[in-house]
């Protein structure tokens, strides 16, 4: 399995979601990020260096990192997953807009006051051109929406052509 969960900035590899990787993904790769953005970013790149057909899952500034890395090296990356991404922190408006292809799954909580969608949504608009949005009622943490995402079928999914299965299957509502 190529996939990489990217914890948020106040998070590590030992945060709840993390964790619930580990114990049901073991192969999920789950490292620890810090320093600020651009240090993180040069972690990231040098975690996944070798690695092709790439699923990244990020959560907050996780998924500032996984989106920006995204805009970078498309050409790498199978299925983006970005739960409740920083897109609204000033590090992602030094991205401009661009058409990035990649199959992107976008989860959001209408009670996010961190990554609020009003600010978030038109930032991924802006840049992915194959992006799914599921909003739900949450908070940034995503404690409800996270557990009913069927995570089996985002990562066994290995074409991005059975995005569409996957997404049948998605226990998350979509909005």
């Amino acid at each position: 399995m190529n996939a990489i969960f990217i914890h948020g900035l106040d998070s590590s590899s030992r945060g709840t979601k993390a964790t619930w990787f580990r114990e049901h993904f073991p192969e999920m790769l789950l490292p620890d990020f810090n320093g600020p953005f651009s240090q993180r970013l040069e972690q990231l790149k040098g975690i996944v260096a070798d690695r092709e057909d790439l699923i990244i899952i990020g959560s907050s500034f996780g998924g500032l990192m996984a989106a920006a890395f995204a805009l970078e090296q498309y050409h790498r990356i199978l299925r983006l997953i970005l739960l409740a991404p920083a897109l609204n922190f000033p590090e992602f408006a030094d991205y401009p807009a661009s058409a990035c292809p990649v199959p992107t799954l976008l989860f959001l909580g209408r009670r996010d006051t961190v990554c609020p969608s009003a600010r978030v949504l038109p930032a991924a608009c802006q840049h992915f051109l194959n992006l799914t949005i599921h909003q739900t009622d949450d908070d940034h943490l995503l404690r409800r929406t996270f557990p009913t995402i069927n995570w089996h079928a985002m990562l066994a999914a290995e074409q991005p052509g059975n995005l569409s299965i996957a997404l049948r299957r998605l226990g998350a509502n979509s909005g």
